[in-house]
């Protein structure tokens, strides 16, 4: 009698857990920011965030989680597997700080300044919002039908290497700041978490889990946290139940919003669905290959769901699958933080569970999803590209140095209306040897010179140097409109410049450097030819004797 080893999916599995606790704990981070961002930075009123706002996130995350489980359970059903993880899903973290700052806050500033009233700006603001949000929904849904044939033109190496520059920056190195910050709550819960998943020591329950659990006793047993009656009281405040609503009818109040930000909207768009591409490469790396369209159809339509319901912040495809799928996550993790999400958003709860566990206690997990991405990018492709990988990594690290020196200059007092950042403070660098001015340009659209560069890379490694002309061309299209590299100054920032022309110097050094590589590859066949011309007589003479 033959036994059968056909395998089959299950929607929950043991370690679906720690897979729960890492992206519940990445999705929670997004929140409150969002809810931190929107009281203190845009003056919003809590019923507007608890009542509109959250509602609208709790949908747009139960929309996008539910899919890519059921995708995934199906996806194990007809491949026979029981080891396929969910693509992770959550709130876009770089259009969540560029809608807040370069659109809520300059539309309210306006209002204010024009005499509305700071309720009344606080309400233009959020309508401005849905439709940036709005537009960038549109962008990701129309851009679904790109994806296949753009994954099929780029290499690994230029996929994967983006991710891992964002991977060590914006999400490893800051929870590796915070951890030696706070060594004592800190280093416990990592070990656990690398002993677990790196060593393969199996506790008695999930390693995330007790992570976490380690880590909340931890900070509050040695003061980090501490019983405070007045935030406790703030933290019951906002818990009730809120129903969604569709907002159609401010949306299309504030249509203008959509040429007036068009400079921020497109980017955005085009970088969230780029970034998503990345990541599905990024799966496909670890084993579980997924459908282009479906896929970033679905995330396009999760932010429409967003911005319809009341949310002004986009949805994308989270960078980490593989760290999610060597954490043994498979179907249920996203599934469950839907739900949890949605609970959260819904009942205004969100203040009260960050309370009760502080990000120290869960910061482990996010730390290592970084740092096996970024292992990714070298293990998953050729090992003669990791030169390419390398120069991949290097405009996320621009970016995020650009970012940190911003913030530097912030904490000094600067960029305010009395003391704004202005380009002299390039020259001040320049005096310790720090040309800023270059990070600044990489900073702005780094996921797509990051993908270039390392692209170029490899077809120079390859010696296909025609294809590399071919990516500096496009490279010097992207600039040229101000797409990457090109940035103007704001009061406290320094922001992406769309625009015609608004690039040329680096579009200008794109076509010389497009120029070099196709000379280089009419010298190489040159060569090439003379060699065979050498070549051919002493054949002849081999042939006669």
């Amino acid at each position: 009698m033959e036994i059968s080893t056909v395998k089959a999916p299950r929607w929950f599995v043991r370690r679906d857990i720690d897979g729960l606790f890492g992206l519940f704990l990445d999705n929670l981070i997004q929140i409150l920011l969002i809810v931190n961002l929107c009281q203190g930075v845009l003056g919003f009123p809590p019923s507007l965030v608890y009542g509109r706002i959250l509602p609208g996130i709790a949908l747009s995350l139960i929309v996008g989680n539910f899919y890519y489980g059921w995708l995934a359970y199906q996806k194990g059903q007809r491949e026979q597997r029981d080891d396929i993880t969910a693509l992770p899903y959550g709130i876009n973290t770089v259009s969540l700080f560029a809608y807040v700052f370069l659109v809520m806050l300059p539309v309210r500033l306006t209002a204010i300044a024009q005499g509305t009233s700071s309720e009344q700006a606080a309400e233009l603001a959020w309508q401005a919002g849905l439709v940036a949000c709005l537009g960038s929904g549109l962008i990701e849904l129309v851009g679904a039908w790109v994806g296949n044939p753009l994954r099929r033109l780029a290499p690994r190496a230029a996929m994967l290497s983006t991710l891992g520059g964002i991977a060590i920056t914006f999400i490893a190195i800051g929870f590796l700041f915070r951890t030696f910050a706070n060594p004592v709550v800190g280093l416990v819960p990592l070990g656990v978490i690398l002993i677990t998943y790196f060593g393969q020591v199996r506790f008695a329950i999930p390693g995330g889990l007790l992570a976490v659990l380690l880590g909340i006793g931890l900070a509050w047993g040695t003061g980090l946290v501490s019983w405070d009656n007045a935030k406790f009281a703030t933290a019951l405040q906002p818990i009730g139940v809120y129903i969604p609503r569709l907002w159609l009818g401010d949306l299309w109040n504030s249509r203008a919003v959509l040429l007036d930000y068009f400079s921020i909207i497109l980017p955005m768009g085009l970088f969230n669905l780029v970034g998503s591409l990345q990541n599905l490469e990024s799966a496909e790396a670890a084993g579980d290959v997924y459908p282009a369209t479906p896929s970033l159809a679905a995330n396009g339509i999760g932010t429409l769901v967003a911005a319809i319901c009341g949310s002004c912040f986009p949805t994308t495809i989270y960078i980490g699958h593989p760290g999610w799928k060597a954490l043994g996550a498979r179907v249920g993790y996203s599934i469950l933080n839907g739900i949890f999400m949605g609970l959260l958003c819904l009942t205004g709860t969100v203040a009260m569970l960050a309370y009760f566990v502080p990000i120290e206690a869960g910061m482990a997990i996010v730390l290592w999803i970084g740092i096996v991405i970024v292992a990714q990018s070298f293990t998953a492709t050729p090992s003669h590209h990791a030169p390419a990988v390398v120069v991949g990594l290097l405009p996320g690290i621009a970016g995020w140095g650009a970012l940190i020196a911003k913030n530097a200059l912030r904490a000094a007092g600067l960029g305010t209306p009395e003391k704004p950042l202005t380009p002299a403070l390039i020259e001040q660098f320049k005096l310790s040897d720090t040309y800023i001015d270059g990070a600044f340009a990489l900073e702005q659209g780094f996921i797509f010179s990051a993908m270039i560069l390392a692209g170029i890379t490899v077809y120079i490694i390859e010696r296909d140097f025609r294809k590399a002309g071919y990516w500096s061309i496009a490279a010097a299209f992207l600039s040229w409109f101000g797409l990457m590299h090109s940035y103007r100054w704001t009061v406290a920032d320094t922001v992406v410049n769309l625009g015609f022309g608004t690039g040329t110097p680096w579009a200008v050094g794109y076509i010389l450097l497009a120029i070099l590589f196709f000379y280089t590859e009419w010298q190489a066949r040159h060569q090439k030819g003379n060699q065979k011309v050498v070549q051919s007589p002493s054949q002849d003479t081999f042939d006669r004797n």
